[in-house]
C-alpha cells in the first residue's frame, strides 16, 4: 500500500508549545501570539528619565553638554529626548511623538514605537516614556551671575565730547551677536567694558572691533596665581581699545603732509561718515578721501571742531556752481552740489544785516529759509598749530556741517526703532547725543545698511498736518525689519520680552 502524507507534513508545519496553532518552525516553537507574550521587546529602555533646563536662557541640555534651544513638542526637543534613551540602537525606532502634558507640570511624555526580530519573528511594541524637567543653570548663564568672574576684558574707549560712536558700535554688535560669549557688559563715561571668561572670547571682540572701525589696541596682563609644584600660572588679560576721535561732521585740520598724500585735498575738511576708514570731504571743491586706521595712526591728529561748538545760521540765498566754474578735483563726490550759499547768524536777525558768503557741499538740500550748522571763523580762538599755519592763506569766514531740521516734528513721525543692549540713557545729555545719532541714521543710507532697524507697532500712523515739511529725511517700511514680539516660554509660563 501506497503511503500518502497529510496535509500538515505537505506544508511543514507544527504545533505552537503553548497554544497548539499550527504554525512555521521556529527555533522558540512558539506562535507569534505566544512570543509577544513571553518577550519584552522593550527591555533595556528605560521608561522614566529627566531633563535638564535652564530658565535663565530657556535651553535644554544636551548630552554630554550642550545646551540647544528648543520649545515645547518641537523636533528639536524629541531629539534630546531620543538621545537621553539608551537601548534604542539595538531595536529599530518605527514612530516617536509626543503625549500632551499640562505645561506646568514638568513633565514631558513620549510615545514610541519600536520592532525587533526576535527568532526569526518581527516583533512590535509601543510604550510611554516619561521625562521629568529640572531646572539647572548651565554654565553660561552661571557665569553671567557670577559678575565679578572673568578673565579677559575688552576696554573700549574714545576721547571725544559725545557717545554717537558707541550707539552705532552697539547696532553693529547687535548685527553680527558679537557680543554672545560676554558674561558682562559695563558702560563707562567714555566707552564701555565687556567681560569674558576666556581669553579667546575677547580677542574675538578685538578683532571685529578692528574690522568694523578704525581704531588700535594694546594689551596686559595680571598675575591672578602660581601653583609651583606643577608650573601653572593664571592671568587676567585686558585689551585696550582705542577708537579715533574723530566722528562724523567733525571739521578737520589735515597736516600738510598727510593731505598731499590723500590727493592734495585741502587741509580744511569734513568728515562724512566713519566706518573702517575715515571718509573726508572738501566743502569748496566736493574732493572725497578715504584715510584708513594704520595711516591716520601714524600721523595722529584730533578734530578742529564739533557740532556742540557750531552755531546756527539761517540761509539767505543760494546759487549753485556751473561745472565749468567747479575746480576740478578727483574724486569728487556725485550725491552733493557745489553752490555759493549766503548765510546770517540766527543770533544776529533783526540786530544787524551782516552776512557770510561761503562755498558749501549741501547745494543739493539747501533753499533760502532754512537752518543749517556751521561754524563762524571770523571770531574762531582755536589753540591749532595746523589750523594757525593756515591762517596765513585764505581760509573761509563760514564753513557749513549740516542742515538742521525740526526736531519735534521728527520725534512724532518716526515710526521704527532700535535693539538696545542696555538701557544706559541716564542722562539728559546722552538722551540728546542718541536723538542725534537717529537722525544721523535717517540721513545716510550708507550707515543704515549695517542696522537692524525695526517697525515700531506702538507708533500710531501721524496725520497728514504732521508730515508738512516733507524736506526732512525718513526711512521707508521696506528697510524696516518686523517688529521684535513676546514669544512663549519653553516651560509654558509667560512670555519674556526680545527686545526692550
Amino acid at each position: 500500500m501506497e503511503y500518502v502524507p497529510s496535509v500538515n507534513e505537505q506544508m511543514g508545519l507544527i504545533a505552537c508549545c503553548e497554544c497548539g496553532s499550527l504554525i512555521e518552525p521556529n527555533p522558540s516553537n512558539m506562535c507569534v501570539a505566544c512570543l509577544r507574550t513571553k518577550e519584552d521587546i522593550t527591555q533595556g529602555i528605560p521608561k522614566q528619565g529627566v531633563l535638564y533646563f535652564c530658565r535663565s536662557c530657556e535651553r535644554y541640555l544636551q548630552p554630554p553638554s550642550t545646551w540647544v534651544q528648543a520649545q515645547l513638542e518641537s523636533r528639536e526637543l524629541l531629539g534630546v529626548c531620543l538621545k537621553k534613551l539608551k537601548g534604542l540602537n539595538k531595536v529599530r525606532l518605527v514612530d516617536a511623538s509626543f503625549v500632551w502634558t499640562e505645561p506646568h507640570s514638568m513633565r514631558i511624555k513620549v510615545k514610541l514605537t519600536i520592532q525587533k526580530e526576535v527568532n526569526g519573528a518581527v516583533l512590535q511594541q509601543m510604550f510611554i516614556v516619561e521625562f521629568t524637567v529640572q531646572s539647572h543653570m548651565c554654565d553660561e548663564c552661571h557665569r553671567v551671575e557670577a559678575k565679578d568672574f572673568w578673565k579677559a576684558v575688552v576696554q573700549i574707549r574714545q576721547k571725544t565730547e559725545h557717545k554717537k560712536t558707541f550707539f552705532f558700535l552697539e547696532q553693529l554688535i547687535l548685527k553680527h551677536h558679537a557680543h554672545s560669549n560676554t558674561t558682562n557688559i559695563k558702560p563707562q563715561a567714555d566707552g564701555m567694558d565687556f567681560y569674558y571668561a576666556k581669553q579667546d572670547d575677547a580677542r574675538k571682540m578685538v578683532d571685529f572691533l578692528m574690522a568694523v572701525v578704525p581704531c588700535k589696541y594694546t594689551t596686559a596682563k595680571e598675575l591672578i596665581s602660581h601653583d609651583i609644584h606643577n608650573n601653572t600660572y593664571k592671568y587676567k588679560y585686558t585689551y585696550s581699545v582705542e577708537i579715533v576721535p574723530v566722528c562724523r561732521d567733525h571739521i578737520v585740520c589735515l597736516p600738510q603732509k598727510l593731505a598731499q598724500q590723500l590727493g592734495s585735498i585741502s587741509p580744511l575738511v569734513v568728515c562724512l561718515r566713519v566706518t573702517q576708514t575715515l571718509h573726508f570731504i572738501d566743502p569748496a571743491t566736493l574732493q572725497l578721501a578715504e584715510l584708513s586706521s594704520q595711516a591716520y595712526w601714524r600721523t595722529p591728529f584730533t578734530a578742529l571742531v564739533g557740532p556742540k561748538q557750531m552755531t546756527q545760521f539761517m540761509v539767505m540765498d543760494v546759487e549753485h556752481v556751473a561745472d565749468k566754474d567747479r575746480p576740478h578735483r578727483t574724486p569728487v563726490s556725485h550725491k552733493h552740489l557745489l553752490a555759493d550759499v549766503y548765510v546770517a547768524r540766527m543770533c544776529d536777525l533783526g540786530v544787524n544785516d551782516h552776512q557770510f558768503h561761503t562755498r558749501s557741499h549741501l547745494g543739493h538740500l539747501l533753499k533760502a529759509g532754512d537752518t543749517v550748522l556751521g561754524y563762524d571763523f571770523t571770531c574762531s580762538n582755536l589753540n591749532h598749530p595746523q589750523f594757525e599755519k593756515l591762517k596765513e592763506e585764505r581760509i573761509p569766514d563760514v564753513i557749513l556741517v549740516k542742515k538742521v531740521y525740526d526736531q519735534p516734528r521728527r520725534c512724532r513721525r518716526r515710526n521704527w526703532k532700535l535693539q538696545r543692549m542696555a538701557d544706559t540713557m541716564d542722562s539728559e545729555s546722552v538722551q540728546k547725543d542718541y536723538t542725534e545719532f537717529l537722525e544721523d541714521l535717517e540721513e545716510d543710507p550708507e550707515m543704515r545698511q549695517n542696522v537692524n532697524i525695526y517697525k515700531d507697532s506702538s507708533k500710531v500712523t501721524v496725520e497728514a498736518t504732521e508730515t508738512d515739511d516733507d524736506d526732512a529725511p525718513t526711512i521707508s517700511l521696506q528697510e524696516m525689519l518686523d517688529d521684535l514680539h513676546l514669544v512663549e516660554d519653553a516651560t509654558g509660563g509667560e512670555g519674556a520680552p526680545m527686545m526692550e
